[in-house]
């Protein structure tokens, strides 16, 4: 896959990393296995170093939100940059690599409007980006058969199949989407035909994705899949030796779907190369004696014992890219709303301490926030989060956390709301608002490191099988647009 400086040589430098992770990331615990909702409820700033509260606390948030992104103020204190830097250093590079340097086969296939209909800009700089590689890939292995798990509307699968001209089975556990795929496929090839008639190469042996609906749940199951009759129609006339090599992917494939796509590369002798670019690292099963689990997967992770808990990988999905080119506005509408969560959680632990007990999610209430503010040309006036708080912006700050409090409330069925002292629970949050910035920014400066850990243990993972495969991460997107942009890229050799 050529030479390139994304990838640990051997298994032995890959652990190495992940360690250097572990002992950097343990003494601060108390960041990851928090959760900002529960800022005020269990003080969390206390456990910060008061130094470093005192530095970032009259920190302009156009500063703290760098945080992330491994930037340091000159003027900070030392052991603050120290941890920053380090942290920085620690994490997988982010900016989109040279694709076509380090895969020199590689041909990209510019997408027509046809083909792209229904995706957002995200979805077709993402989809643009990893046919060209699979289809590269498959080239490597000499395979003419993809399989696309939670294919989703079918983007990726029928990019595949029409502008780079291969054999794409698309799997998805819903029914719906598998239906829409179909019926955007017989559009799209309607169109391919119509264009090759008219350059006289006629529209014969033209193939749409095949769709199968299936909710994938371990490799067994998938590997059952793979030798069904489905994968056997799509193969029959690629082989002369009754051998059908294949390719896995899954775009963003959720949880633990993109792990059981490589225990099933590993498992199966059909599967010749995987491309997986996996997210939501938060619904990652991790439990203890599970040889299923999504997290840890490698035996050199295993061996250190290390338990990170879903705050840990809720916090690994957090993007420090979007954060640097937010505006200001939206950074401190952000920190708003963190503020209203956590204090939200204040008034259900004293008045509704039982529902507390359950981890209720109220849902994204952000949106509807900023039409309130927007309808009633508040903006100026509603800072909650900032260098000063004074006046007018005080008495605003509470009624827009009672409107907050009560539409969460109302999405909980909890609806007894007359002996609730919303302004008294906000006048205890208020002293330490201006918190919430800084604790948060140096929280999200491990999520980079994090996620890191969990890719480098899928990662590790492959490697511990011996020379018989080779492996890869490159970030194939821009972090800007897609933030999730590692792809592990692996084949047998």
């Amino acid at each position: 896959m050529g030479d390139c400086k994304y990838s640990c040589n051997t298994a032995t430098e890959t652990l190495e990393w992940i360690r250097a992770i572990i002992h950097f990331i343990k003494p601060y615990s108390f960041f990851w296995e928090s959760h900002v909702v529960n800022f005020f409820t269990h003080r969390l700033w206390e456990a910060v170093d008061k130094e470093w509260i005192d530095c970032l606390r009259n920190e302009p948030v156009e500063s703290l939100v760098q945080i992330p992104s491994g930037f340091v103020q000159e003027h900070w204190t030392g052991s603050l940059k120290k941890f920053i830097t380090t942290l920085s250093s620690l994490a997988f590079p982010r900016e989109q690599a040279d694709l076509k340097k380090l895969l020199p086969n590689m041909q990209v296939a510019l997408l027509n409007n046809v083909i792209t209909q229904g995706m957002n800009q995200k979805k077709r700089h993402e989809i643009e980006a990893l046919a060209a590689v699979i289809s590269s890939v498959a080239r490597d292995v000499e395979t003419h058969t993809v399989i696309d798990l939670g294919a989703g509307q079918g983007y990726l699968s029928q990019v595949l199949s029409f502008e780079y001209q291969l054999s794409v089975i698309a799997i998805d556990a819903s029914s719906h989407h598998g239906r829409v795929t179909d019926e955007r496929a017989e559009r799209i090839k309607k169109h391919y035909e119509a264009k090759m008639r008219k350059s006289s190469l006629g529209g014969k042996g033209m193939t749409i994705p095949k769709t199968v609906t299936c909710c994938v749940l371990s490799s067994g199951m998938l590997k059952t899949l793979l030798n069904s009759n489905d994968i056997d129609e799509s193969c029959h006339n690629q082989s002369t030796n009754g051998t059908c090599p294949l390719l896995l992917t899954g775009l963003h494939a959720c949880g633990d779907l993109s792990v059981t796509m490589l225990r099933t590369f590993l498992e199966s002798k059909e599967v010749k190369a995987v491309v997986s670019i996996g997210c939501c690292y938060n619904l990652l099963s991790e439990e203890e004696d599970n040889a299923q689990s999504g997290f840890p997967i490698s035996r050199g992770v295993k061996s250190t014992g290390l338990y990170l808990g879903r705050n840990s990988r809720d916090l690994a999905c957090q993007s420090a890219d979007r954060w640097k080119v937010m505006e200001k506005d939206a950074c401190l509408h952000n920190f708003e709303l963190h503020a209203f969560r956590a204090g939200f959680q204040m008034l259900l632990s004293r008045y509704f301490p039982e529902t507390l007990a359950g981890s209720p999610t109220i849902g994204r209430q952000g949106k509807a926030l900023r039409r309130q503010q927007n309808s009633s040309k508040m903006n100026e006036n509603f800072v909650v989060w900032s260098d000063s708080t004074i006046g007018k912006e005080q008495v605003d700050a509470c009624s827009l956390f009672e409107k907050f409090s009560k539409s969460g409330l109302h999405r909980l069925n909890l609806n007894q709301l007359h002996h609730i002292g919303f302004a008294g629970i906000w006048k205890e949050a208020e002293p330490f608002v201006d918190l919430i910035g800084p604790y948060w920014s140096l929280r999200a400066a491990l999520g980079p490191v994090l996620e890191t850990l969990i890719l480098l243990d899928r990662l590790l993972f492959l490697q511990e099988h011996g020379d018989s495969v080779e492996a890869v991460m490159l970030p194939i997107f821009n972090p800007n647009i897609s933030p999730r942009n590692v792809a592990l890229i692996a084949k047998k050799i």
